[in-house]
């Protein structure tokens, strides 16, 4: 069976820990790829 994953720009994602480190690397990295964020520091 095939995973079929959509694109970054039709998904809203959550990020804990945006305000600093990884958190806030993958904040911006999904924001660059068209996600909603929804971000808590």
């Amino acid at each position: 069976m095939a995973i079929s994953l959509k694109s970054l720009r039709n998904q809203v994602v959550v990020i804990t820990g945006a305000s600093s480190g990884i958190g806030l690397v993958t904040a911006r990295m999904a924001a660059k790829q068209g996600a909603k964020l929804v971000l808590a520091a």
